[in-house]
């Protein structure tokens, strides 16, 4: 590196963000993961002896994933490469691979390759890693903020250690900034800033576990307020609101904190929740989720959980659906959180879903029966020389609009798909049911 070379990465790391300059360059300078990096742990260990198989780290943003590949960078004698799946493609792979393969075999030196963002990778160049995995010429370390169990190559998992990264403590949260406003080599310690404990009361609160967000946070907050007449700059509850006024969400529609949470949503309303109904529905609307998608899934959860134990619940469901399209934000809110507390305060049956689920499944696994015969069509010339639509019974022409005949083909004589349950206004049909059937027998 020249001189030149040198002075402009110098420059870039004094201009980079706070939260790139404060990243800890050994083990012991990271806050939070002791589930993972306790000093009995044996991530830790591993690491702090050098002796590291191939990993996945995944977890939430700024929780720590890339920080600690570039502490195991910091301490390892192996070669490190890095690349982000974001902007990487095959050639950057096989270039790391070439180089690997030569130090491997030239120093016997194994390389480290380290993956941001790995499930951004398609399966073929994920694929293409598998052999130089499996054979040692590199050492993978992929970091993702998606369940990896989805998003990444099953043969990769397989050779692969799995660490998950939790989201850091309202505490890790206080240390980290703390140490940033008091760093003065690599943080705002020059600055002469101090925070108010309800400041960082609250910045540790609303960072919701990232990192990132509460150091990007307090950085705006030491770089645009005026010094006081003591000489320091203050940060207040006031400019703290203001640097980050908006509670950061983990929530990403293409990842699976998304479909997480769609899930609690719907299983709480199954669960008769108004309430947890209505908290998740808030955390989908803040984060600005689809009103459409949530409303769609009303309105299946109305017909799939409530059905006729009580048959409003499709109907509110649908009509929210339709004022949501006409409407849109913010008053749709109100629309869906009615819709939503309606569907989980109501009964419930999943007798539809239960019949239609064994239908489907008799009509794939069975050879389909012909129709009876008194049940065909007999609207046209020639019908009843072919016996269709004789003997058939007309419901209105008796007692109840109900008479007792065969409906199912014969092979099926008997078989209930749909049992009404006890709950709600599929009691009184099913009470209905029994009265007319027992009627027409009489």
């Amino acid at each position: 590196m020249d001189l030149f070379d040198y002075m402009k990465e110098k420059n870039q790391a004094k201009e980079s963000p706070l939260a790139s300059r404060m990243r800890p360059q050994s083990l012991d300078e990271v806050v939070g993961q002791e589930h993972i990096l306790g000093h009995d742990k044996m991530l830790y260990r591993a690491i702090s002896a050098d002796r590291l198989s191939s990993l996945i780290f995944y977890g939430p943003p700024g929780t720590g994933k890339t920080t600690l590949a570039k502490v195991i960078a910091a301490t390892t004698s192996c070669e490190f490469r890095q690349i982000n799946a974001t902007s990487a493609g095959k050639k950057d792979m096989e270039d790391v691979v070439a180089e690997a393969q030569k130090t491997l075999g030239g120093y016997g030196k194994r390389t480290i390759l380290f993956i941001d963002e790995i499930h951004r990778f398609n399966k073929g160049q994920q694929d293409y890693l598998l052999p130089f995995v499996e054979d040692g010429t590199i050492i993978l370390i992929g970091a993702t903020t998606e369940n990896p169990y989805f998003e990444v190559n099953g043969a990769l998992l397989s050779r692969s250690v799995i660490f998950e990264l939790k989201p850091l403590s309202q505490d890790n949260i206080k240390t980290i900034i703390l140490r940033a406003l008091e760093n003065e080599e690599k943080g705002l310690g020059s600055y002469k800033a101090c925070i108010e404990d309800d400041a960082l009361d609250f910045l540790s609160d609303m960072a919701n576990g990232d990192a990132r967000a509460a150091l990007n946070a307090i950085e705006l907050g030491v770089l645009t307020t005026g010094r006081s007449d003591d000489g320091l700059i203050h940060i207040d509850l006031e400019t703290a609101s203001e640097c980050i006024q908006k509670r950061v969400v983990r929530y990403d529609k293409d990842s699976d904190n998304h479909y997480d949470n769609i899930s609690a949503f719907i299983k709480s309303m199954r669960g008769s929740d108004p309430d947890a109904a209505i908290y998740y529905l808030a955390r989908m609307l803040y984060a600005g989720e689809d009103i459409k998608f949530i409303a769609r899934r009303i309105v299946i959860c109305a017909a799939e959980d409530v059905s006729n134990a009580d048959p409003m619940a499709l109907n509110v469901a649908v009509s929210a659906f339709l004022a949501c399209e006409r409407i849109g934000m913010p008053e749709s809110q109100i629309i869906l959180a009615q819709a939503a507390s309606y569907v989980a305060c109501a009964p419930k049956s999943n007798s539809a879903v239960t019949a239609i689920y064994e239908a489907m499944d008799d009509v794939a696994k069975r050879k389909t029966p012909p129709v009876p015969p008194h049940l065909m069509d007999a609207h046209y010339k020639g019908a009843s020389k072919l016996g269709h639509g004789i003997g058939y019974k007309y419901s209105h022409d008796f007692k109840n609009h109900y008479c007792k005949q065969q409906y199912l083909p014969d092979e099926l004589v008997g078989t209930r798909f749909y049992r009404l349950s006890d709950n709600g206004y599929e009691a009184k049909l099913k009470e209905y049911m029994e009265k007319i059937r027992r009627e027409a027998e009489d």
